[in-house]
């Protein structure tokens, strides 16, 4: 009796375990992130020391778009009219962004989401580890 009681109780910890997103957390996601490193599938990284263009995420309810921009010097943003439509999905108590456009959907894992990081895995078991961008100002 005291493995069986055991065992459930083990499984739900295990099920509860799963990284679903909080409606809260998801708020999180609007703004810019720019990519620090990307984590390959054989644990290799690469990092991310300048970059050229930022992801800007725009989210109200579940659906919204990514644009890339390019920062200023001016600490402000370019933008392009290109952008990604974009939707949150619930699957097996995982959350994962949706992206479609006219040439492919494709969907990434959040595999961790705060106010300063943000992590994405494609289906290649590639992470994109994400940061707040710091303005650059020319002083």
């Amino acid at each position: 009796m005291k493995k069986t009681i055991l065992l459930l109780f083990v499984s739900i910890v295990a099920l509860s375990c799963g990284n679903s997103i909080s409606e809260a957390d998801l708020a999180k996601l609007n703004g810019y992130w720019e990519i620090e490193t990307a984590v390959m599938p054989d644990g290799s990284e690469k990092e991310y020391k300048i970059n050229t263009t930022i992801d800007f995420f725009e989210l109200k309810g579940k659906t919204g778009f990514r644009k890339k921009v390019m920062p200023q010097f001016d600490g402000s943003y370019r933008m392009n009219d290109l952008s990604e439509k974009i939707s949150i999905v619930q699957d097996s108590g995982k959350t994962y962004v949706s992206y479609v456009t006219d040439y492919a959907k494709w969907k990434e894992e959040i595999v961790e989401l705060n106010d300063k990081k943000l992590v994405l895995k494609n289906n290649h078991d590639m992470e994109y580890h994400y940061k707040k961008p710091e303005p650059f100002t020319v002083k």
